[in-house]
């Protein structure tokens, strides 16, 4: 088991995750957009932030040919995709069922934060043994 690599994939997790709560704080909070639209914009800026965090920092992906990036790409947003899925549905969801509580002044963060647990375990587990695998480093003579 490499600790550094799990803990690097935390914080990039969590600056990840600031990245979601703070997205979706703005567009929630400051451009006044309702809890669903604010949740999918915050969701692409994640996404964005993550890929290429872990990438370069967490799994060590180094490899920049068309092809490789594409199919890792593509695995990467697919992946995200039904995790994003979890999150988009999961914090309406939750503020439905009476987890609406404001935490830091926005409405619904509580179900955000419950929601965004969830998701930080899954996407490590599919980076790990889908998107990042070592075994396609190793055949790209980058590991």
């Amino acid at each position: 088991m490499d600790f550094g690599e799990i803990i690097r994939y935390l914080l990039m997790g969590g600056l990840t995750t600031v990245v979601s709560w703070g997205t979706y704080a703005l567009f929630a909070r400051n451009l006044g957009m309702g809890i669903t639209v604010s949740n999918i914009l915050s969701w692409i800026c994640a996404v964005i932030f993550a890929y290429l965090t872990n990438k370069v920092w967490v799994f060590h992906s180094y490899s920049w040919k068309i092809g490789f990036i594409l199919r890792e790409a593509v695995l990467f947003v697919s992946a995200r995709l039904v995790t994003g899925v979890i999150e988009i549905a999961g914090v309406p969801l939750l503020v439905k069922a009476g987890l609406n509580q404001k935490l830091f002044g926005v409405k619904g963060m509580l179900a955000k934060v419950a929601v965004s647990i969830l998701v930080v375990i899954l996407n490590y587990v599919f980076s790990k043994l889908i998107i990042f695998r070592k075994k396609e480093r190793q055949a790209e003579g980058k590991a």
